[in-house]
């Protein structure tokens, strides 16, 4: 009886054991108390999974960098002996992080960015979220898409992709929106300016979407790209627990846009964050970012409990 064909994958499965026996060990450059003020709301990440992941991942970045590096100067001397200025791009190398809203994107940023800084070299590393390049809330109210903030027409997507452009070109100095989860807003006049880093992460849940046919996209400037994965079950629990905790310390706030859930009962006001993953964030999971899963240069898979449980890693 002939067996089926075995499927080719361009992908290394691996287990959150054989990931971290593959990184070099080195000492842990955080302590308890800065990772606790690097993890966003609910997240479980401790210092074991720093060292059996995170260390392990920086390491694996640090290659790709210096391999970016060595090309950059090949390309440069290939240019210039052939009659070119043999100058290459001063850009940084830049790496996209992307997944779920409650899926932890901004700790594994966040991971990401001190672990690098306080690594070999010490480059310098920015980090920037989409959430700047947001449309303003009343350009969404004009185009009917308040309800669909998220969702890849609620950004500008052609400021987003000429920050990273310029940033990557290697501009002394680019600006970005800023956001406010307060007000649930661009900050009008306020911006954040990046200073020709070594290193620019961009967090974001549509990062990695490819640009349209014929068109040059955001995802062609990234050098590595990450997504953080996990089952839809287990990020609506956690969307939902990090919804009761902010209505209990952020929302209080009076300038909070989310004033008011806190003022409705804990039930009215969890339906309303029920219903707001049902129409808003799970769609948008399901048909604009789960299918950017597979154009990740490394997937990190979730377990119910918040911690990476395997990883799959693309081969050069």
């Amino acid at each position: 009886m002939a067996t089926s064909p075995r499927r080719t994958t361009p992908y290394t499965e691996l287990s959150r054991a054989e990931w971290s026996a593959a990184g070099a060990r080195a000492p842990l450059p955080l302590t308890a108390a800065e990772l606790a003020g690097l993890r966003g709301l609910g997240d479980v990440t401790d210092l074991a999974e720093v060292r059996e992941v995170y260390l392990p991942l920086v390491r694996l970045l640090h290659l790709h960098i210096a391999a970016a590096h060595g090309l950059r100067g090949a390309v440069g001397a290939f240019l210039s002996g052939g009659g070119g200025n043999g100058a290459a791009p001063a850009g940084p190398f830049v790496i996209a992080v992307a997944g779920s809203v409650a899926v932890g994107k901004s700790t594994v940023s966040r991971l990401i960015q001190a672990l690098l800084e306080r690594g070999p070299g010490r480059p310098r590393v920015a980090l920037v979220t989409t959430d700047g390049f947001l449309l303003p809330s009343a350009e969404l109210r004009r185009r009917g898409l308040m309800a669909r903030k998220g969702f890849p027409e609620s950004y500008d997507r052609r400021a987003l992709t000429r920050f990273v452009t310029d940033v990557k070109a290697g501009r002394p100095e680019v600006t970005a929106p800023v956001y406010s989860h307060v007000t649930y807003d661009i900050v009008p006049g306020e911006r954040l300016t990046v200073r020709r880093p070594d290193v620019l992460i961009i967090e974001g849940l549509n990062v990695l979407q490819s640009a349209p046919p014929g068109r040059v996209g955001l995802a062609d400037y990234f050098d590595f790209s990450l997504y953080v994965d996990a089952r839809p079950q287990d990020i609506r629990a956690w969307y939902l627990s990090r919804f009761r905790t902010l209505r209990e310390t952020a929302f209080r706030d009076p300038d909070s846009y989310f004033r008011k859930f806190a003022d409705l009962s804990e039930e009215a006001a969890l339906d309303l964050a029920r219903n707001t993953w049902r129409t808003v964030n799970e769609p948008n999971l399901v048909a604009n970012i789960a299918p950017t899963r597979a154009r990740a240069t490394l997937v990190l898979r979730k377990g119910p409990d918040h911690a990476v449980r395997s990883l799959r890693l693309r081969r050069p």
